[in-house]
């Protein structure tokens, strides 16, 4: 069990505010500012600052929250390990993003519950942000994205690189002359994923990179759902960017196809995320290596050497 100071710390962490703490915990202002002042005399360290009359966390109070938090959530782990029976499975809680969920990583998952039975398995589905959250959370050991992440945060590793396309129905009209460069689609409707994916973040920073943003677009649909956004491309809704890998059967039967533009042309990596504070870190790197075994792991047009 954690010291009641740590809880304290974690709370004043998550609000950056000592007032909403103490209203979270049920103390008064001046117990949670004890408690901090108790931890840094403990540590030896400053482990918060005000600038401009804003809270935020010194360098060694970023250290002691990341290694708190982990140990934190491993704790809520353990106790579930310890009330498990012999008789129960082990029990693994992963998340992957939609597109690799769907178009990538299935056949490696159905290889490795072949191969361990006796394991129940949890595969949550969301977005980049979302599966991050889910991760800094506790609730899942491992993560597949397509998005970015702050690396220094997590350990991680990639799994398979792939070309990320622009492509429109086979048979859909551009509103204008054939386009050869970006700026030729800003009359054309864009369909795109919500915020907080990996394939409109890349889209997004791909754009930004080049001096476009999002809103050269003035025609858009948002779509939360990569096979609700396939099939309103073939009903020639509007022309998207999007992973090869998301639209091989349909690039394949001719019902998509792609528009090669001369000033577009990119591929990204999908990672595996894990906290590397944790002490569960090594079982989430075991499960990231076993679904890296399988064939299917490299046959990303790009796909990197494994490490």
């Amino acid at each position: 069990m954690l010291d009641f100071r740590i809880a304290t710390f974690l709370t004043v962490c998550r609000t950056m505010n000592f007032t909403k703490a103490a209203e979270e915990l049920g103390l008064t202002q001046p117990a949670v500012t004890q408690h901090i002042h108790h931890l840094e005399q403990h540590y030896g360290v400053s482990l918060f600052r005000y600038e401009k009359k804003t809270l935020s966390l010194t360098e060694q109070g970023r250290l002691l929250y990341a290694s708190m938090n982990a140990m934190t959530k491993d704790e809520e782990i353990l106790k579930k390990e310890l009330l498990r029976t012999p008789e129960e499975p082990p029990f693994l809680s992963i998340g992957v993003t939609l597109t690799i969920g769907e178009y990538a990583v299935l056949s490696p998952l159905a290889a490795y519950i072949e191969h361990h039975p006796n394991i129940n398995l949890h595969v949550h589905y969301g977005n980049t942000r979302n599966l991050l959250a889910l991760l800094d959370d506790g609730q899942i050991s491992l993560a597949l994205i397509e998005g970015f992440y702050p690396e220094k945060r997590y350990g991680h590793r990639p799994y398979r690189t792939e070309q990320f396309i622009c492509a429109c129905a086979a048979d859909y009209v551009f509103s204008g002359r054939q386009p050869n460069r970006l700026r030729d689609l800003f009359g054309e409707r864009l369909l795109l994923r919500e915020a907080g994916s990996g394939t409109r973040e890349i889209l997004e920073r791909s754009l930004q990179a080049r001096g476009l943003s999002l809103s050269d677009f003035p025609r858009f649909v948002v779509v939360e759902n990569m096979h609700a956004l396939i099939r309103m491309m073939k009903q020639t809704c509007g022309i998207s960017f999007l992973y090869r890998v998301a639209a091989k059967e349909e690039l394949e039967r001719g019902t998509l196809r792609e528009i090669p533009l001369s000033d577009f042309s990119m591929q990204h990596t999908f990672d595996f995320v894990w906290d590397q504070n944790s002490i569960y870190a090594d079982q989430a790197m075991a499960l990231s290596e076993a679904l890296l075994s399988h064939p299917s792991a490299r046959s990303g047009a790009f796909s990197r050497a494994l490490g």
